[in-house]
């Protein structure tokens, strides 16, 4: 089966879940990636603390806003490792 992406409704990250998105967690890796560089994982309310603590457990700067963001111009809290 293919599922297609809808920008118009984006799901959230988190495996198997289809809820609507209603968070950006906003991370790097920074062994891999420079200090200007984003990834972005959508989340529903459910997942949003699930997704930020996989990430900030393995000490990934970490940063969750409100919407759907691309991560551009998003602070990360580099510290809150």
């Amino acid at each position: 089966m293919i599922l297609a992406f809808s920008p118009d409704s984006p799901q959230c990250s988190r495996a198997d879940c289809r809820a609507d998105a209603t968070r950006s967690v906003v991370w790097r890796n920074p062994k891999i990636h420079s200090a200007d560089r984003r990834k972005v994982w959508l989340a529903c309310d459910e997942h949003v603390e699930y997704l930020r603590s996989f990430l900030a457990s393995r000490a990934f700067p970490v940063t969750v806003v409100d919407g759907v963001s691309d991560g551009s111009g998003v602070a990360l809290d580099e510290g809150a490792r």
